[in-house]
């Protein structure tokens, strides 16, 4: 006899490639044709991808969804990784000036996933505050077009910041596939 249980069952929208989000014609992160030239075109295009694929992981969703917590003790959830990412984004621009840090955001450490709730005032301004903290750090780093260049306090380099950036939400879009499949089932790239 087949358990009952409260997961929700496995889909997609995509009907070429089952296992996919989306049809690779409709997929918004268009793959088709040659690539960006260069090194820094190049970090960028996978960033703005990372970043596409985490918005289109909580499209369609309330705002309980979205601050739906994974599995205890875990304070993860797709609002969380919104609010955890413009956090993100913000100490990136400490590491490229030499002046006073940037305060945070949402308070001390785990605030940006502890204040995570299911209140669409809560969502709106997290999607503000990534927009608006992807946006300054992409103008502060496009006044230093070499990906050799050291910056900040630290002297990292360029290439080494913007390949951070791209792991950052490469691990957080792993985290909100699983989060979305737990929310509601959906499946896929």
């Amino acid at each position: 006899m087949r358990r009952m249980d409260d997961r929700p069952a496995r889909w997609s929208t995509a009907t070429a490639f089952p296992d996919m989000w989306v049809d690779p014609d409709d997929d918004p992160r268009d793959t088709q044709g040659p690539g960006p030239e260069g090194e820094s075109a190049t970090l960028r295009d996978f960033l703005a991808s990372y970043r596409l694929t985490l918005r289109m992981k909580c499209e369609g969703l309330d705002a309980e969804q979205l601050a739906r917590r994974s599995v205890p003790p875990s304070t993860m959830s797709l609002l969380g990784l919104v609010r955890h990412l413009a956090e993100v984004e913000r100490d990136w621009r400490n590491w490229i000036t030499d002046g006073a840090p940037l305060p945070r955001l949402y308070g001390p450490k785990d605030a940006d996933f502890h204040g995570a709730v299911a209140e669409q005032a809560v969502v709106d301004a997290a999607f503000s505050d990534l927009e608006r903290e992807q946006s300054a750090t992409d103008a502060a780093l496009a006044e230093h077009p070499d990906p050799g260049e050291r910056v900040g306090r630290d002297g990292i380099a360029v290439r080494e910041l913007m390949v951070h950036r791209i792991e950052e939400y490469a691990r957080h879009c792993g985290h909100a596939d699983l989060l979305r499949e737990r929310v509601d089932g959906r499946v896929g790239q």
